[in-house]
């Protein structure tokens, strides 16, 4: 069975070979401190080249992948040619600073004598009304020129190699709201300044709903999964009132995912972290096929649990080990047990890909990563 048939059987909730294995996406990545030691004890050579700044994720090479039996590779939009969005070094505070402003005017920040990763600096709309909205410059989701030679490099994936194509992450409806307002001040908006809030959304619904018009009509007919997602909910349960959402963000998030899926046949992929069993059935309902992190160690996300109540909805994608108390200071043998129990309480009956939960940070030891994806391989084969 190839890579992409098997991924496809479990994205249809059959049962392939062995269950798919994922590494090297926005959100189920490697940061580059991991991934420069992971190559020094595989005895692996590469040059790290950044695939996401503001997460400081590498793009892990093809030996690296194929050691690990990767069955997914991604193909990414990239800036419109009007957009010179590079990192700037500035002093301030004392310390030598990573700068970087991304289309919409968020400036994402790293202190040099951190490099782990970047936060927000700068919310463009602090102090924005809901007139100015109207009057900022959003950027234009329909500029072809994102696309340039993506259709290529889709076809050489898949008519030259076996695997499984996947879209980077996009689809950001929710988030780019409070990362342009200001988390504290968004949380306020949503209680006291809701045409605020439907406009700012509305904006950034339009950006995306432009923007998978003219991916798609590059790379729909090649592409297995597209990815969107928006974190809805934090270790605890909702990041936010369930009503609110409801209301304002689910409309929004339906419109955009029946969008894409008039545009494609390719599975739709949300990623949400946290306790967000509450938000399960909308996704449901919205049209989502596949759920991801599958953050196992937040509020009521047991796997025999998730399974048995969505499994036949609902693909699962992560959740194979806790990134949070495990991978990291378990160890190898206890990350090898830890993997078994949860490929058997998620794999039965397909509908299953494997991957941690979220990227793999820095400071998580080498060794537990090959512990992890060999025993993913090892236990992750049907009989």
């Amino acid at each position: 069975m190839t890579s992409r048939e098997r991924v496809i059987k479990a994205l249809n909730h059959e049962i392939p070979d062995r269950v798919p294995i994922d590494l090297g996406g926005f959100q189920t990545g490697i940061h580059k401190t991991a991934y420069g030691e992971l190559l020094a004890h595989l005895g692996i050579t590469d040059e790290i080249t950044i695939l996401d700044p503001v997460q400081q994720l590498a793009k892990p090479c093809e030996e690296v992948l194929e050691r690990f039996n990767v069955d997914i590779r991604y193909v990414c939009a990239h800036s419109p040619d009007s957009f010179r969005g590079q990192i700037e070094q500035n002093r301030r505070q004392g310390k030598l600073w990573h700068d970087l402003k991304d289309e919409f005017g968020v400036v994402w920040a790293m202190p040099d004598d951190q490099q782990l990763y970047m936060d927000i600096s700068h919310h463009p709309l602090a102090e924005a009304t809901v007139d100015d909205i109207a009057d900022y410059p959003f950027p234009d989701g329909s500029d072809l020129t994102r696309f340039t030679a993506v259709r290529q490099l889709a076809l050489q994936v898949r008519n030259e190699t076996p695997y499984a194509i996947s879209t980077g992450i996009g689809g950001v409806v929710y988030e780019y709201c409070w990362y342009m307002r200001g988390l504290e001040r968004w949380f306020m908006d949503m209680i006291e300044n809701i045409d605020f809030c439907e406009a700012l959304l509305d904006q950034t619904l339009k950006f995306w709903m432009d923007y998978y018009r003219g991916f798609m009509a590059e790379v729909g007919d090649i592409i297995d999964i597209v990815m969107i997602g928006d974190d809805l909910a934090g270790q605890h349960g909702p990041l936010f009132s369930p009503d609110f959402y409801r209301r304002f963000v689910k409309p929004r998030h339906k419109k955009i995912i029946q969008h894409i899926k008039s545009l494609t046949s390719a599975k739709i992929w949300y990623h949400t972290c946290g306790g967000c069993v509450e938000y399960i059935p909308d996704l449901i309902d919205n049209g989502i096929d596949i759920l991801n992190p599958v953050q196992i160690g937040a509020a009521n996300m047991n796997p025999e649990y998730l399974k048995n109540t969505f499994g036949r909805n609902i693909v699962f994608w992560g959740g194979g080990i806790d990134s949070q108390h495990v991978l990291p200071f378990a160890k190898p043998d206890e990350i090898r047990e830890h993997v078994r129990k949860n490929l058997e309480a998620f794999k039965p009956g397909g509908g299953y890909v494997f991957n941690s939960v979220h990227n793999i940070q820095a400071g998580v030891p080498a060794e537990n990563i090959v512990a992890m994806y060999d025993a993913a391989y090892e236990f992750g084969f049907y009989s």
